[in-house]
């Protein structure tokens, strides 16, 4: 299947596009790039050198595809890091094309705008993706933050994560195919060395927990919302893309402790994102 990813780009590392091209590709998918950022690197590393996609590049790249037939063929938009708030109309208009083309066609929107208590994208962004883009899309891969912050309610723990995954699957224009998928969900007080992982749809709601690292991890969240996406397309069922994904992201963060990187060690671990040798399996809570 073919997925649009718009989202940034880095030369050195594995965020945004460059953890979710290859991750896709991976899983049998026809990935096609297009850039809300390039930076030469991720700014934890203390500095990057790049440039904010202007809005109307990105517009003009979509409609390069769109002019040669191929927007028909997208089974979904996957939407991530934004650079600039005006970026929100030529992503959403992106995804109002290809599904003027193919209304089967899914909008996995990963609405990154911060994490660990702190918003870190630019000013309006956070609005587009919970005023229009959260109540659009028909998938949402948010962290514990995000979660809390597109609900707006508390998401400090399993059980108050999942009321907010409740909600906002509650807000969707259209149920039927809405799913919600809460990552990085911590315990809370008194709980360590486990994540959790929750999925909520209209046929039900699974959790997988694993154990957790205590490592940076750029663009695990990235490649999770690419890792659960592909395999979603390929099985159409929410428990058994949620336990592949997890199993796969283990994966990679365990090789990345290992090597003591704060960059993912996706290259290395590629064979266990379909075949992990550790396996995780969603269980049914509802």
């Amino acid at each position: 299947m073919h997925v649009l990813s718009i989202q940034s780009s880095v030369a050195y590392g594995h965020v945004g596009n460059n953890a979710a091209v290859f991750a896709l590709q991976r899983l049998g998918h026809e990935a096609w790039p297009v850039n809300t950022v390039s930076l030469s690197n991720h700014p934890g590393h203390g500095g990057f050198r790049g440039r904010v996609t202007p809005a109307a590049e990105i517009a003009e790249l979509v409609a390069g595809l769109n002019e040669r037939g191929l927007l028909a063929g997208v089974a979904a938009v996957l939407t991530g890091y934004m650079g600039a708030a005006e970026q929100g109309a030529a992503v959403s208009d992106a995804v109002a094309q290809v599904k003027a083309a193919n209304p089967d066609a899914l909008w996995a929107l990963d609405p990154v705008l911060g994490d660990h208590g702190r918003v870190y994208v630019k000013a309006g962004i956070p609005e587009f993706l919970r005023d229009y883009a959260m109540p659009t899309a028909d998938l949402l891969t948010p962290n514990q933050f995000e979660l809390g912050y597109l609900a707006g309610r508390p998401a400090t723990d399993i059980a108050s994560a999942r009321l907010c995954a409740e909600h906002l699957y509650g807000l969707g224009r259209q149920p039927a195919q809405r799913l919600i998928v809460a990552t990085g969900l911590r315990p809370g007080a008194g709980g360590h060395g486990t994540t959790t992982m929750l999925a909520v749809s209209a046929a039900g709601t699974w959790a997988v927990t694993t154990p957790a690292f205590d490592i940076p991890g750029y663009g695990a969240g990235d490649t999770f919302a690419a890792l659960f996406l592909g395999f979603y397309l390929n099985s159409r069922e929410p428990a058994a893309a949620l336990g592949a994904a997890a199993s796969a992201i283990y994966a990679v963060l365990a090789e990345t402790a290992r090597a003591g990187s704060v960059e993912l060690a996706l290259i290395g671990v590629q064979n266990d994102l379909l075949a992990p040798s550790r396996r995780f399996a969603a269980e049914r809570i509802a």
